[in-house]
């Protein structure tokens, strides 16, 4: 098959040395890296730009690929959009310790796809295999082994599963986003096929990442996804004894399955379900996951997530990494990932402090844009908890964070030996109704999760607030977010309420947060 030469990338394309030594020199005198700095440093002003939160330097962005750990160092890749050449490439950030990212040239380049959709990594003893979606010839495969993975090879230099077959016929499967794992001496990979009917699909396996054989549909006992539910972005990784395949619906928005691989018949049965947004994924939410093993036996993931407001020169913005395991079979338990302490900064303290109910408590000191909040409240049985954050001092705006205990039945009432106060989930929500005045914020349904706390267990939060994002994780075992923008300078108050019951405020912890870029 000849090259397509019509779709050759109009970025400046580089090779790099293959030692790690040879090409942090390399860097420092890049021009696309120059280039890449001298944007970054004119957005900085910008009053809805996280500081905290990664943002690609330059232009638009898109979904996370290819998160993985490789030589002592966090690689994340993501959709990008080069402003000399708007198509989908491969954008590249490097890491130490999940939270301060550096950027780094340009990844994977289109030609001879027209563009770089998402896809996957996979790492090996002396390589690493990026698996992806090249839009109009199908599957592609890269390789890259230097330190700073920064020189990708195209494996065939054309598809290796073709959009279509040769003869015109048709296939048995689609394929789109792939993912990719070794098992048993063979590489397994899964495309979505962005078909709204069988979302999770198409399995194909390979002896060397060149020929690739479609094997049969994958994904057993879904009771759990949506007719309508594509399954785009996909993430298949052991998760201490189980298995989890993450993915992206766009009409649902993220989840996840739980289940079992039996890898004798290549088969994923599905055991539990969940989600990692409530709602569609546009405007404000939750978009697409990027995942990898974290060698421990659990899962870093990390989501885009979609703007409500034009911005100039930029879009969307990066998750926290969140840090994935198991709270038991069928459960996961969700935690921030990375070196969060290394960007705190100055930090207020209030404890044992009584909240009288159905009175609105703006607490003294608590205030900030670009902060950390780690609460811990005993309810006293108050059927509702709220906290409002980036609140102005006259409540024109505000973000509500709202807590509802007992719900829903997580469990039939008729089980045995639990009673239903015990088997009672709660809600968890996120309310950007009166976040903003601005007249082009686009609204937002409130985003309600399920949370599951026992009738004794207090209610803990730590909330991540930053410019046009808060990020809020409830006793390690949910995670809602949502983008807002406030139109105020002074909209950075923090206030708390309670109905029916007098609650009191164990201890909250607040922290000024410093930039990851400086």
């Amino acid at each position: 098959m000849d090259v397509n030469t019509d779709n050759i990338s109009l970025v400046p394309k580089f090779q790099f040395s293959t030692t790690l030594e040879q090409q942090e020199h390399e860097l420092i005198t890049n021009p696309l890296l120059q280039r890449m700095k001298q944007v970054r440093k004119s957005l900085e002003n910008d009053p809805y730009r996280p500081i905290y939160h990664y943002v690609n330097p330059e232009g638009r962005l898109n979904d996370p690929n290819g998160l993985c750990f490789w030589q002592g160092n966090w690689h994340l890749f993501y959709q990008a959009y080069p402003p000399e050449d708007p198509r989908q490439h491969w954008g590249h950030a490097v890491s130490a310790d999940l939270i301060h990212w550096r950027d780094l040239p340009y990844a994977i380049y289109p030609n001879p796809e027209k563009c770089c959709f998402s896809g996957a990594t996979l790492v090996e003893e002396n390589r690493v295999i990026a698996m992806y979606y090249g839009t109009e010839v199908g599957e592609m495969v890269a390789v890259s082994s230097d330190p700073l993975l920064l020189n990708w090879e195209k494996v065939t230099g054309q598809s290796v599963i073709p959009i279509g077959s040769s003869d015109g016929s048709s296939l048995p499967y689609r394929v789109h986003d792939p993912c990719i794992w070794h098992q048993g001496g063979s590489y397994y990979s899964l495309s979505n096929g962005r078909d709204p009917w069988r979302p999770l699909d198409y399995l194909f396996r390979s002896e060397d990442l060149e020929h690739w054989e479609y094997l049969h549909p994958f994904v057993e006992n879904d009771r759990f996804t949506l007719d309508g539910d594509d399954g785009a972005c996909p993430y298949f990784w052991p998760i201490g004894d189980r298995y989890i395949l993450l993915f992206f619906s766009h009409m649902s928005g993220g989840q996840y399955l739980l289940g079992d691989y039996d890898k004798s018949r290549q088969k994923f049965a599905a055991t539990a379900h969940g989600k990692f947004n409530f709602g569609s994924a546009s405007p404000a939410g939750v978009h697409a996951p990027s995942a990898t093993p974290d060698g421990n036996g659990e899962i870093v993931v990390i989501f885009n997530m979609n703007p409500a407001k034009p911005t100039e020169g930029w879009n969307q913005i990066m998750t926290l990494p969140r840090r994935l395991s198991l709270i038991d079979s069928n459960e996961l338990r969700i935690q921030p990932a990375g070196d969060i302490k290394s960007v705190r900064g100055q930090r207020t303290e209030i404890e044992n402090c009584k909240i009288s109910a159905n009175q609105e408590t703006v607490l003294d000191g608590v205030e900030g844009n670009t902060i950390e909040i780690d609460a811990e409240i005993e309810t006293n049985g108050s059927s509702m908890v709220e906290l409002n954050v980036l609140r102005s001092p006259d409540r024109q705006e505000y973000t509500r964070i709202a807590f509802y205990r007992n719900r829903g039945l997580r469990y039939p009432g008729s089980r045995e030996g639990i009673s239903p106060r015990e088997c009672s989930d709660s809600l968890i929500t996120i309310d950007s109704s009166y976040s903003s005045t601005s007249p082009d914020v686009l609204s937002r349904a409130p985003e309600t999760a399920p949370v599951y706390l026992a009738p004794d267990e207090r209610l803990s939060l730590r909330i991540f607030i930053d410019k046009s994002v808060v990020e809020v994780f409830i006793n390690e075992k949910q995670c809602v977010a949502m983008r807002v923008y406030p139109g105020r300078e002074d909209s950075t108050g923090v206030s708390i309420r309670s109905q029916g019951r007098d609650i009191e405020l164990v201890s909250l912890e607040m922290w000024q947060m410093k930039s990851i870029y400086n």
